[in-house]
């Protein structure tokens, strides 16, 4: 019984590990593509569009990673490896999708999230954001 306790401890450290790692990912990814500094944005100008943007992110990370863990069957080697794939492929699926949409919209969706004024572009790419994170934790069944 201990030693069951001990394993499930050690994989809960490990996938909060991956987790945690997948999600500062994210935060520098959402950073990078974005104007400005994403913490000054939301700590400090308490920035609504760049908040809703990077919780979408956070959020997506999150349901890929818990996925590879409800899909891993017990198999934590299998689980931590298939968390940290997948959530390295859905940041990537998410920056490409963050990409296309500011191609093919109007004007720059780096000046929506700058604007103190909640947006409605900022909706359309947060739930972007979650529905690609959707696919990719559906690829793990």
């Amino acid at each position: 019984m201990l030693e069951d306790i001990a394993t499930e401890a050690a994989a809960a450290l490990a996938y909060t590990g991956v987790g945690l790692a997948l999600m500062v990912l994210g935060f520098v990814v959402v950073d990078i593509l974005t104007p400005g500094s994403l913490r000054t944005q939301i700590w400090v100008e308490r920035n609504r569009n760049a908040s809703i943007l990077v919780a979408s992110n956070l959020f997506g990370v999150g349901v890929i990673v818990a996925t590879a863990i409800w899909t891993s069957h017990g198999a934590i080697g299998e689980g931590v490896l298939s968390a940290a794939v997948y959530g390295v492929i859905g940041l990537f699926a998410m920056a490409v999708s963050f990409l296309l949409l500011d191609l093919l919209t109007p004007g720059k969706f780096r000046d929506v999230v700058d604007d103190q004024t909640i947006h409605p572009a900022v909706w359309v790419t947060a739930s972007l954001h979650i529905a690609v994170a959707l696919v990719v934790a559906a690829a793990l069944s």
